[in-house]
């Protein structure tokens, strides 16, 4: 049978093949394209790339059974089989062919082969699609594909999955049309054009409130119907009688015109038997005559004569919309929005639909057995494919990327039923912390101590550590692929409360062995007290700690006994029943951070009190390898140099002997002599001389670190003992590079803008990692931020914000894991009132369903307590405790809102009803009007707050009376004061997913190699290789893959700096929808993505969608963070240059003032910034008539340059002369001020000849966007952007307005402009 069917998999509780094979065609047509204008490669043209080892594209001829008969598809040599059948089944006149093989000179073609492997295969090469007989499974596979394309399935509920889960907002901000460059010119040319009241940026509240509307899709019309319904009939399955006759499903049909259908699915096809909704008769109908086909599809059309123009207009309708937008999502966890659109709004509305109840049975059989997979043979098997070409290593990393993104939705969607008690334990007379579990042949078990391994640690606490640490340990071994080393497929997920881990099966894991034998082979058994030794893991052990910097050491077991490690003692080797050697228990690959420890923990005390000051809840805190890396590199420096002065010196010592040395020796790369034949050895010249005495031999250098110091070990003789001294020193001094050079720096590199600055919670702890901090050091740097410094104000308040959310997820933690998941909405509604509501309401009462309360008897409900004082207090002391920071007391009143929910909710995994939530009276709104902007929503009196949320102000009905039912919210207890949050706001908790997922590594190393080759500005080489990375990024991951989004996003960047800006909106174009779709339509990366399609479209001449994409970013950053983020100067000055474009100068003005207020604010009035934006706004001014604020301007910008940067800079004497013509211009000006017709001449002169150049936002965490190619990008904060003597012209109105004098590139006084 074909594997058309064969291949499907449950996704989001449905099918979606579709979008697998949707996405394979993307990547065909996109292969089957070369160069801008997508012109097909022709067949001649292949030779030579093929003999280079490259793809090449062409096209074959497909034979049909039906109409249109025959069809040409593009094919790479390449691609698969696989990929042509996806390609052939996403035509629009084969979409009814889902069962089918094919057939090339008449020899039928294997589908799990490579097109290249098929004999005489070549451009213009016919293939037949012969139809084939469906079995059951491939009649089921057929009726949800055809459900799916003709619009019956209905919206789907999704367990893991939240509402508008993969939501792009693209469409409805920027549409591209992706039309060709002329077409887009024409479209463009008769665009309407825009005004001061009609562009995007048009009021814009630059201190106003944000509106929870950026966010919300617009209502969508109802879907167009095709047919009424189609679902699995009542008489389904067919008895063995009729089973025996090859029936195979029974389905139920309802076209437009109201008549019903009982159809059959038969092994030859499908047709109208004689049923009826009281009468069972399978056979043909044969009155008015035998109707049958082999796709359902056709049979629908000619049973329904109202079908066909509905399906086509259904087809047009999908057709508008951006395929990237709309394809489902396989190969990467969905982003769900945090807001969502309420219950009663047409795009969330539920629908009814009877097959969705039957969609188990259709997608995995009657006993459900079809999914059930042996998740860690096919991990395993997977990655143990061969790697020795590229086409190899291609193959297999796709294959690597596709198991790992499936099993990390089936170990997702199992833990969410294992969280919600909806999976029996194995041991169920354990406690519930040790309880495991076993679902869809994947293990499962609690992030918590429930056996007592991490009493000494810090209990509960340090194993929720320890299993985080450990995906993070799985995954970097797993980027390393070291063959014949295994992980078993894991993951975490936190879900109400509770962190679950999911794991493949290991084999042999839970194998009794003989009580004399350990339970694993090679590292600690029990924890440090029982150690294994086992020489066959000594060889993989090695390579992993090399890689990893970690120093092969002693340890010593409770009877004293010597054990030479590899690894960390608590890092285990299993040797699996499988032969596999297995790795395990990864969560202390670096060592502990003594110096948090030292100060802040202590040993449990007798009574398990500690005091404040040592109070930190475990003693897991480990270093960053990110840390490690960034000492390995500075001893790297001081190796090289040191080892380059000792060359220095030995070569002066040569050169003043007498040439002692004999002619055939030479002198290796490492520094040895040795000897070779006279006749074989040549006499080195002078530059290979030179370039050898520049080589250092870097094989002898090593920096590891020993994991287990601080750990308790007790070194037995004096020599042990001083190395084990020499280990901790080298610990020590990491910390002291973590404190006194990593953070040093980074405070710095924020306070001078040298980075760009975090704009949330989430990116500022991406911006630590990175640099190798943890995030327990976020209150060290909120307290380093106490200067007053304005950006580092700013690090500081996003910081506090930081540390409250984590302190709220931390507390809201402890209530929801011992509650029932009924009763999760109502704890959070009332912890989220006790925080950020209780300004409007001070004494907020739970929302208690005294049925689920009186049913769950057992469960905690102790949240009902909490008051805000009590709360607020748990707060602080869960900051003080974790990240030793203590919040000023007016904290609960300065914390900005709405982006404090916003963290919450993406911490926790909640999706709140979109609606303005108010946080203080109307009163208090009324006479402060900064209230609104605090909370960074609009804020609307007419909806304030929740008197009741639906409520009967009427008593609940009594146990013993009336309905016994289980309540309803709507029938919950009453409140006798408006709150901010009810229950009901609470749409869906999502989990929250970490995964061991690896990269691809041959993408990346294209990819930095196309880097490598554009920094030696080998542009051409460079393109070739980061196209080729984008290829392999597509091939390997998928397009819809938050990694494809980011290689989008850095060629877009490299296009625009190769001035080929058409390829550069493209490919932003697809940066923001994936970004959006996979990492979070609010993300930081998602506005960096508006922003910089922004840029390009206006370079390409589309400033109305480039205002349009701002306008949309700028609304984002202020619900992420508020106004005025330290570097939304960079996107002011772009605004401005844009309207200026435009020739709308007022409105050009207004940003540029508003760029150097936040300037002034930001950098100080006297910075060379500043006097930067102040020389720009003055030429604004020029432009706007406003002649003397012009010259106040420049005046400043001179006074400025002149005392920062002396008399004699370029920049300076610039200054100096425009303000010099701008006084005579200012001066000429009032002499004829009562000249109106001259006033009128000089108006008309005032045309944008010359504008000033829009600039890239700088990522966060990173420097002033660099070209690709190494060079930095020339942006709006240069001196020199704009001819001084042809504005000049335009205000003196003299001169022709339409000569163009050539201007100097020159560099900003500022590597990082404002």
């Amino acid at each position: 049978m074909g594997s058309e069917a064969g291949d499907v998999k449950t996704v989001n509780g449905h099918q979606e093949k579709d979008n697998l094979q949707k996405e394979n065609q993307l990547i065909v047509n996109k292969s089957a394209t070369n160069g801008e204008n997508g012109s097909i490669i022709k067949p001649g043209d292949t030779d030579t790339k093929e003999e280079q080892g490259l793809e090449s594209v062409f096209h074959v001829d497909i034979v049909l059974p039906h109409q249109p008969y025959k069809i040409q598809i593009p094919v790479s040599t390449q691609g698969q089989v696989q990929d042509l059948r996806s390609s052939i089944v996403e035509q629009p006149g084969t979409f009814q062919y889902t069962c089918f093989h094919l057939e090339h000179n008449g020899q039928r073609i294997n589908d799990f082969t490579e097109l290249s492997d098929v004999k005489g295969l070549a451009a213009g090469s016919e293939i037949r699609l012969i139809e084939d007989p469906y079995t059951e499974r491939e009649a089921r596979m057929h009726v949800v594909r055809i459900r799916e394309i003709i619009g019956a399935a209905g919206d789907h509920t999704d367990a893991l999955n939240g509402v508008d889960a993969g939501l792009s907002l693209h469409e409805t901000v920027s549409p591209w049309t992706g039309l060709d460059p002329a077409s887009a010119a024409k479209q463009k040319s008769t665009a309407p054009k825009l005004t001061a009241e009609t562009n995007a940026l048009a009021n814009f509240d630059f201190g106003g409130p944000a509106s929870i509307h950026t966010l919300l899709p617009p209502n969508q019309d109802s879907a167009l119907k095709t047919v009424k319904s189609l679902s699995v009939s009542p008489w389904n399955p067919p008895p063995p009688p009729s089973r025996q006759r090859g029936h195979l499903i029974y389905l139920q049909l309802t076209t437009l015109e109201g008549e019903q259908f009982q159809i059959t699915s038969h092994a030859s096809g499908f047709f109208v038997n004689r049923s009826s909704n009281s009468k069972f008769d399978p056979m043909p109908k044969t009155s008015p005559k035998v109707l049958m086909a082999h796709s359902l599809l056709t049979l629908i059309q000619s049973l329904s004569p109202l079908f066909g123009d509905s399906f086509n207009k259904l087809l047009e309708a999908n057709n508008k919309r951006d395929p990237l937008a709309s394809f489902q999502l396989t190969s990467a966890i969905p982003s769900n929005p945090w807001l969502v659109s309420s219950s009663s709004s047409s795009n969330t509305a539920h629908q009814p639909d009877l097959t969705r109840t039957q969609e188990t049975y259709l997608l995995s059989g009657v006993d459900n057995t079809e999914t059930l997979r042996d998740w860690n043979e096919e991990i395993q098997s997977t990655r143990e494919l061969p790697r020795e070409s590229v086409q190899d290593r291609v193959f297999r990393e796709r294959l690597i990327a596709k198991i790992f993104a499936e099993f990390n939705d089936a170990a997702a969607r199992g833990a969410v039923l294992v969280a919600r008690g909806e999976v029996a334990p194995l041991n169920p007379t354990e406690s519930k912390d040790a309880q495991i579990f076993v679902y869809n042949n994947i293990f499962y078990s609690f992030g918590a101590d429930g056996v007592g391994t991490f009493t000494s640690e810090g209990g509960d606490e340090a194993a929720r550590i320890a299993v985080g640490k450990d995906v993070a340990g799985v995954k970097a071994v797993n980027q390393l692929d070291i063959p014949g080393l295994a992980t078993p497929g894991t993951i975490i997920v936190d879900y109400l409360g509770r962190r679950l881990v999911a794991q493949s099966i290991v084999p042999g894991i839970f194998k009794q062995r003989e009580p004399d034998e350990p339970q694993v082979d090679y590292g600690g058994v029990e924890g440090k007290d029982v150690v294994a030794d086992n020489d066959a893991f000594v060889p993989t052990f090695s390579q992993v700690s090399k890689a990893l910097k970690v120093k092969k050491h002693v340890v010593w077991d409770k009877e004293g006994k010597k054990h030479v490690l590899e690894g960390s003692v608590e890092t285990k080797g299993l040797l699996g029943t499988d032969g596999r050697k297995y790795i395990l228990d990864l969560y202390r690959l670096t060592p502990l951070d003594i110096s948090w420890l030292d100060p802040y923990w202590t040993d449990n005390t007798p009574h398990g009190h500690k005091s404040p000051e040592r109070n930190y809840p475990h003693r897991m805190s480990v270093l960053r390898p990110e840390l490690v890396d960034a000492c390995w590199r500075v001893k790297m420096s001081d190796y090289v140099k040191d080892e380059l002065e000792k060359k220095e010196n030995g070569q002066k010592l040569e050169d003043g002997n007498d040439n002692a040395e004999k002619p055939n020796e030479s002198i290796s790369s490492n520094g040895d002599s040795t000897d070779g034949d006279d006749a074989l050895v040549a006499e080195p010249s002078n530059d290979e001389i030179a370039k050898d005495r520049g080589r250092i031999d870097i094989s002898t250098f090593s920096y590891t670190l020993n994991p287990d110091v601080f750990c308790g070990q007790s070194p037995q003789s004096a020599e042990e003992k001083e190395e084990w001294a020499n280990d901790e020193r080298e610990v020590r001094a990491v910390t002291e590079h973590l404190h006194e050079k990593i953070i040093p720096e980074l405070m710095h590199d924020l306070k001078e803008g040298e980075v760009g600055f975090p704009m949330d919670g989430q990116s500022l702890g991406r911006l630590m990692h990175k640099r190798g901090i943890n995030i327990r050091y976020i209150g060290k740097l909120a307290s380093l931020s106490e200067t007053s410094s304005p950006r580092l104000q700013a690090l500081k308040a996003l910081a506090e914000q930081e540390m409250i959310a984590r302190a709220f997820k931390h507390v809201a933690n402890r209530y929801l894991k011992d509650l029932p998941p009924a009763m999760a909405a109502s704890c959070l509604a009332h912890l989220l009132n006790c925080l950020l509501g209780s300004e409007l309401n001070t004494r907020p009462k739970p929302q208690i369903d005294e049925d689920l309360q009186y049913l769950y008897k057992d469960a905690d409900f102790s949240f009902a307590d909490v008051t805000p004082d009590s709360f607020q207090a748990d707060i602080e002391t869960q900051t003080q405790m974790r990240y030793r920071y203590t919040l000023e007391d007016s904290w609960s009143t300065d914390i900005r809102s709405a982006q404090l929910l916003r963290e919450i909710a993406l911490k926790l995994g909640l999706q709140l009803v979109a609606k303005d939530y108010h946080y203080r009276s109307v009163s208090d709104s009324h006479s402060d009007n900064t209230d609104h902007l605090a909370n960074g929503f609009t804020v609307q009196p007419t909806t304030n707050g929740h008197v009741s949320n639906g409520i009967s102000s009427k008593k609940k009905k009594k146990r013993n009376g009336g309905d016994n039912s289980p309540s309803s919210a709507d029938a919950s207890t009453v409140l006798d004061a408006p709150m901010t949050f009810v229950a009901d706001d609470i749409v869906n908790i999502i989990p929250i997913v970490k995964d061991s997922s690896s990269k691809s590594v041959l993408a990346e190393e294209a990819l930095e190699a196309g880097r490598i080759s554009m920094h030696q500005n080998q542009k051409e080489l460079g393109q070739e290789l980061l196209l080729e990375s984008l290829s392999l990024h597509e091939q390997i991951y998928g397009i819809l893959h938050p990694e494809v989004a980011r290689v989008y996003h850095q060629l877009a960047m490299l296009y625009y700096n190769m001035d080929e800006k058409d390829a550069a909106v493209e490919l932003a174009h697809k940066a923001v929808v994936i970004s959006e779709r996979t990492i979070g339509i609010d993300s930081d990366e998602t506005i960096l993505s508006y922003l910089n399609l922004s840029l390009f479209e206006h370079a390409n001449h589309n400033t109305a969608v480039a205002l349009a994409c701002m306008r949309h970013a700028l609304e984002l950053w202020k619900i992420i963070y508020g106004s005025n983020h330290p570097d939304c100067i960079t996107t002011f000055n772009n605004a401005a240059v844009m309207l200026q474009h435009l020739n709308l100068f007022h409105e050009s003005r207004v940003w540029f003032e508003k760029s150097h207020a936040i300037s002034e604010q930001m950098s100080g009035k006297d910075s060379v910034n500043t006097a930067t934006l102040a020389f720009q706004l003055a030429q604004a001014l020029a432009l706007d008539q406003d002649h003397k604020g012009a010259v106040n301007r420049m005046r400043e910008a001179y006074s400025i340059f002149h005392n920062k940067l002396g008399a004699e800079d370029r920049n300076t004497k610039e200054a100096d002369s425009w303000l010099n013509q701008l006084t005579m211009n200012a001066v000429s000006i009032a002499k004829h001020a009562k000249d109106v017709q001259a006033q009128k001449i000089r108006r008309a002169l005032f045309t944008p000849r010359v504008t000033l150049r829009t600039q890239p936002q700088a990522p966060v965490g990173r420097s002033s966007i660099e070209g690709m190619n190494g060079h930095r990008s020339h942006g709006s904060g240069g001196l020199d952007n704009r001819s001084i003597d042809e504005l000049m012209k335009y205000i003196e109105s003299s001169g022709d307005a339409t000569k163009k004098t050539p201007t100097k590139k020159r560099k900003n006084p500022r590597s990082r402009r404002a």
